[in-house]
């Protein structure tokens, strides 16, 4: 029996689902801005060995709007944007990224977890298939509640240029 896994392309800018050798689905992701990169702060996408730690939201509306983790109870639309300007939009699903690789992505001044690393919802308004994010991997919020039925707690996430 194969593992299924996640693998994002820094380069592709696309996110496979795997089930061994197979992908079973592939979506188009907006990844950081700054590139790759590991360090706290620095708003890159790090590389690597992860796991999804948590998944978040399942029980909320498709366009559902977090904060921290926590669902705020407001379901993005361009009237809400208009009121929060500043806002970085996490919506619909979190999937919570922990690294595998102590000194590389995982501990220290290079933790994954720590620099609250998701995949997530954005809206659909914002593109796809070109770096935009501040560090996160983003996707469109019906691609990413459609993966969100598909993964679980401990699969393995390999984020490679």
């Amino acid at each position: 029996m194969s593992e299924c896994q996640l693998r994002v392309s820094l380069s592709q800018q696309a996110l496979k689902l795997m089930d061994g050798d197979a992908v079973t689905a592939c979506y188009t992701v907006s990844t950081a801005l700054a590139g790759a990169g590991e360090a706290n702060g620095s708003g890159c996408t790090p590389r690597g060995q992860h796991y999804i730690r948590a998944c978040i939201g399942g029980n909320r509306p498709e366009g559902a709007v977090f904060i921290a983790r926590r669902w705020t109870g407001e379901v993005y639309s361009p009237e809400l944007a208009a009121r929060y300007p500043e806002r970085d939009w996490i919506l619909s699903r979190i999937l919570w990224l922990c690294g595998r690789e102590k000194g590389f992505n995982r501990g220290g001044d290079v933790d994954t977890q720590r620099r609250y690393i998701y995949i997530h919802g954005t809206p659909d308004s914002e593109p796809m298939g070109v770096p935009r994010s501040h560090g996160c991997v983003r996707m469109r919020n019906a691609d990413l509640v459609e993966l969100f039925e598909r993964v679980q707690p401990g699969m393995s996430v390999l984020i490679e240029e």
